[in-house]
């Protein structure tokens, strides 16, 4: 069976190395990114490309028509897309003979969209999945070839819950490409009235406002902790990321506005949040920042 793959992320590299361990399958053909300045988790494929002797086409976003006519030079079978940030139209999906296999780290049809890793972390949900569906040209909505739930553990940050995503999804790609050389694959089609949308997030999103609980601005830093941009505050005229924070059970008096500075260490320093809760926010210079200081 011949394959293609369309991606350029940590996520798309994991599934380039499975296809490329897979006997019976040969990897054809890659399209992804010289580089990227929206990825976080951006992932140069072309090295494991080369190393493989597999072509691979550089995609311009201006010029996406050229990808379309580099795959058309492979009689690909089945092309799967992991780690892409755009829709693909019409004439690529129905470039390979069984389609486009899409992936999103969300339990679809709930959670479609933009994102899914640091909403589910930042929305403080408890569990999320690891889906693969046939692509269509809607957002995230053709039907499902297989979807395992992952439990989201309070301790998981964006970078754990990533790598549990990784691990499941491995899985999930070897015995979909068993299925699909079969002929035993089963589509079964989303309940659309069921759906949700994850918009896109913008900076303003990441904003600690510590009249928020603790708990909700802990369930913030673990979402945009690395590789994604981190958690922020302003002091004074300048940002400050936050790549983690530890929640606290002692509980401090309510007359005490959120925002105020409690203690410090040489990397931290502990916050009055809302109602009598605090939280220490981590992994910075504290050196700036002053004991009784208001944030």
């Amino acid at each position: 069976m011949k394959v293609g793959l369309i991606g350029c992320v940590d996520s798309s590299e994991m599934a380039l190395k499975t296809l490329l361990s897979i006997d019976g399958l040969d990897v054809a053909a890659v399209v992804t990114r010289e580089q990227s300045a929206v990825n976080a988790d951006f992932c140069d494929l072309s090295k494991i490309c080369k190393v493989n002797q597999i072509p691979y086409h550089f995609e311009n976003p201006k010029e996406r028509y050229l990808s379309i006519e580099f795959l058309q030079k492979y009689d690909l079978d089945v092309v799967y897309c992991v780690g892409w940030s755009y829709l693909l139209n019409e004439d690529l999906l129905s470039l390979p003979r069984m389609g486009v296999i899409g992936f999103h780290p969300a339990k679809l049809p709930q959670n479609r969209g933009r994102h899914p890793i640091i909403w589910a972390l930042a929305l403080g949900l408890e569990e999320t999945a690891s889906t693969f569906f046939k692509m269509d040209t809607g957002a995230d909505s053709g039907p499902i070839l297989s979807q395992v739930n992952i439990t989201i553990d309070s301790s998981d940050n964006a970078k754990s819950l990533y790598a549990k995503i990784l691990n499941v999804a491995e899985v999930q790609i070897k015995k979909i490409s068993l299925d699909l050389m079969r002929g035993s694959a089963v589509f079964k089609e989303q309940d659309h009235m069921k759906a949700t949308y994850w918009r896109k997030r913008s900076r303003k999103d990441g904003n600690i406002d510590f009249r928020m609980t603790a708990e909700g601005i802990h369930d913030l830093v673990r979402a945009l902790a690395p590789p994604y941009p981190c958690a922020e505050f302003l002091l004074v005229d300048e940002y400050i990321l936050v790549p983690k924070s530890t929640l606290v059970l002692t509980e401090f008096p309510q007359n005490i506005e959120p925002g105020k500075v409690l203690d410090k260490s040489d990397d931290g320093i502990l916050v009055k949040t809302h109602n009598k809760s605090a939280i220490w926010l981590q992994g910075f210079d504290t050196e700036k920042i002053e004991i009784g200081q208001f944030l």
